[in-house]
């Protein structure tokens, strides 16, 4: 039989089972000694803690959206931060304004792959030598718009992409993008760079380079010893005179080369200048001082771009082994009457678009590629249009012949009736006195304006049901001159401004009267009703 404690009993009282059963009770009730720093059990909280984890560092004002992403865009900082946390991937630092890098922050970030130092006012002074020595892992680095005078002695063998463009950068070394198997793109246009700053080894061992900027320096002839694995290369707005026998010899994938405003001329290009670039498709040579067409082109052109040079006279050899061409720019050269001659670009089978814009043509060039799609020749010296000038060109959908000087009794009635699939005609600018005669049914834009037309026939615009354009604007043309049903046929019509560049529908004739700059009030009050009707129908 179970005696228990009894009100008044005390402990030594009862039986020892009791007593030691009370002792344990006591025990477990009583708090325990405060716990050892660092000895607490991180895996379990404690009472009264959230079992979610500690926030991650980030520098104050910055963002960190992901545990390896670090953004300090556009903080106006001028001190690197210094709590950036060593797990970080990507680092953006962009439009602030630091001036140096701290070697010692910078070298404790070694899993860096991306650093965007983007518009900030960082000199080479405040950069170390050793800056990215540590980041072994960095593959996109980015410091254009800052005020490099050199580029870093040493970029990591790691690098993909390396934006040094908009400094001031003289000189760059063997190691700055040498020795990069993973490098792809390089971007150094804007700044100041001369041949004298680029080591014959800039891009030894680097031999995955294909895209490449050095535009906009101070460049006086292309440089040697390019990477051979080249696809796009931008030596714009330079000073070079000469591409050195040989320099573009060993870049066979090399598909768009950009040569524009610089100072070349015919005798600094030779017949195997462009003869070994057998993958070239793009090719602008425009803003130079070329005399003509540059021999030995590839194949595979498909753009070739002459325009503001100097010549005066396409030779047909020169464009025989350019079989690909689809578009030829030679708008504002010195093209005169026998500046074309017959069947020069007959070569060109292929091609699309010949532009023409800006020379001293008189006429039409003759035997031109029968698949062309677009001729553009405005302001040349145009004065005539035969029946067969454009009797091959059936394919043409666009036909720009603005501002020369063709006058209606040289323009052949039938001139435009080959052109079956002409959607466009530009003839502005010129000194017709009426329409042309045999227009195509397929047009849908016919610009007129600032010619001297002084009267609409109806059976002159019979046909063209597809015509949604038409430009009339700064004519001599008067409501009387417009015969009765000149607007019948044209279902699709929509009358374009001239000024203003607005499109007013084809109904009521107030509108169309307004879009010419016309006043109701010189219909004059001879017109009568009915006359006034037909205008409207």
């Amino acid at each position: 039989m179970v005696t228990w404690c009894r009100p008044g009993d005390t402990l030594t009282h009862q039986p020892l089972y009791l007593q030691r059963l009370s002792l344990l009770l006591l025990l477990l009730l009583l708090p325990g000694p405060p716990p050892t720093p660092g000895m607490e059990d991180a895996a379990f909280p404690h009472l009264g803690e959230s079992s979610q984890p500690p926030p991650r560092a980030c520098p104050p004002r910055c963002s960190c959206p992901r545990a390896d992403t670090v953004d300090c865009n556009g903080l106006d900082l001028q001190v690197f931060p210094d709590n950036i946390t060593r797990a970080a991937q990507h680092l953006s630092l962009q439009n602030n304004q630091l001036q140096e890098l701290p070697y010692n922050e910078l070298s404790r970030l070694r899993s860096l792959r991306t650093l965007n130092l983007h518009n900030n006012l960082i000199s080479s002074e405040g950069l170390p030598d050793e800056a990215f020595e540590s980041l072994t892992q960095l593959q996109h680095i980015y410091v254009a718009h800052n005020k490099l005078s050199v580029a870093p002695q040493f970029l990591p063998r790691s690098l993909r992409v390396a934006d040094l463009a908009a400094n001031q950068v003289t000189e760059i070394f063997p190691l700055t993008f040498g020795e990069k198997p993973a490098l792809r793109s390089v971007y150094l246009h804007n700044n100041q760079l001369s041949n004298a700053g680029l080591p014959p080894d800039a891009f030894h061992g680097s031999e995955a380079v294909a895209t490449l900027s050095l535009s906009s320096n101070r460049l006086s002839y292309l440089p040697p010893s390019l990477p051979p694995s080249l696809e796009r290369l931008h030596l714009q707005n330079n000073l070079i005179s000469k591409v050195p026998r040989g320099a573009l010899s060993r870049q066979t994938h090399l598909r768009e080369l950009y040569l524009q405003h610089n100072q070349l001329t015919d005798s600094g290009l030779d017949a195997t200048t462009f003869s070994k670039l057998r993958h070239l498709e793009y090719l602008d040579l425009s803003h130079n001082q070329l005399a003509s067409v540059p021999a030995g082109l590839p194949r595979t052109l498909a753009v070739l771009h002459l325009g503001r040079n100097r010549i005066r006279w396409v030779e047909a050899a020169r464009l025989r082994g350019a079989r690909g061409l689809r578009y030829l720019l030679l708008q504002h050269n010195q093209l005169g009457a026998e500046g074309l001659p017959a069947g020069a670009l007959r070569p060109l089978r292929g091609l699309h678009t010949l532009h023409l814009y800006g020379n001293g043509l008189h006429r039409v060039p003759p035997a031109l590629p029968r698949r062309l799609r677009a001729l553009v020749l405005p302001h040349n010296h145009v004065t005539t249009l035969g029946a067969r000038d454009l009797a091959g060109l059936r394919g043409l959908a666009e036909l720009n012949l603005a501002y020369n000087r063709l006058v209606s009794a040289r323009v052949h009635r039938r001139a435009f009736r080959p052109l079956r699939a002409l959607r466009s005609l530009d003839l502005a600018g010129n000194q017709l006195t009426r329409l042309p005669g045999g227009l195509p049914g397929s047009l849908r834009t016919l610009r007129l304006q600032r010619n001297q037309l002084r009267a609409l026939e109806p059976e002159l615009l019979a046909g063209l049901d597809q015509l949604r354009e038409l430009s009339l604007a700064h004519n001599r043309l008067r409501i009387g001159d417009i015969g009765p049903g000149t607007w019948h046929e044209l279902q699709a019509l929509q009358v374009r401004d001239g000024l203003g560049g607005r499109t007013v529908p084809r109904q009521p004739w107030s509108h169309v009267l307004s879009a010419w700059g016309w006043d109701a009030s010189h219909l004059g009050s001879a017109l009568s009703s009915a006359h006034r009707g037909s205008l409207c129908s």
